[in-house]
């Protein structure tokens, strides 16, 4: 309850950014193998951003 009205972090932000591609993507490519290559494209920046900002 008392953290309800906490603020995520960049980093958390991305990260659920990252596995909400991955799963699209997984979804994607049971039917559709080049939308499932973009997502999986996209998921790649977002993770870059993440390494990005550990650094």
């Amino acid at each position: 309850m008392f953290g309800l009205f906490k603020k995520q972090s960049p980093e958390e932000a991305l990260q659920k950014e990252y596995k909400k591609l991955l799963k699209e993507a997984f979804e994607l490519s049971k039917t559709n193998r080049s939308a499932s290559d973009k997502k999986q494209a996209e998921a790649q920046a977002v993770l870059e951003k993440i390494e990005a900002l550990k650094k």
